[in-house]
């Protein structure tokens, strides 16, 4: 899984199928100490995470596995929401 911060909302007239009423989000990736790492990526969001909001999300094969149609061409997928990061090693 991967660490990520939603920075806005993506609006997609066609969809495949399978996507149909799925929000679709804009994730910037960054990494254990809240820095950008990377550029952003569009996500699914199934567990109504919102803009500004710290996420953990998934990629590859394991992001389609959250939409009920197991066959689909996610490539990622927002699985939770992060509350609190403690990092051990300090910069």
């Amino acid at each position: 899984m991967k660490l990520g911060r939603v920075t806005g909302s993506v609006v997609s007239t066609t969809k495949v199928l399978s996507f149909e009423g799925v929000k679709l989000l804009l994730v910037q990736p960054i990494d254990e100490y809240l820095v950008p790492c990377g550029d952003p990526l569009v996500a699914f969001d199934t567990i109504q995470a919102g803009t500004g909001d710290l996420v953990y999300y998934e990629t590859s094969k394991e992001a389609g596995r959250v939409l009920e149609t197991l066959m689909n061409p996610c490539d990622a997928a927002i699985v939770g929401i992060v509350d609190h990061i403690y990092p051990e090693v300090q910069r």
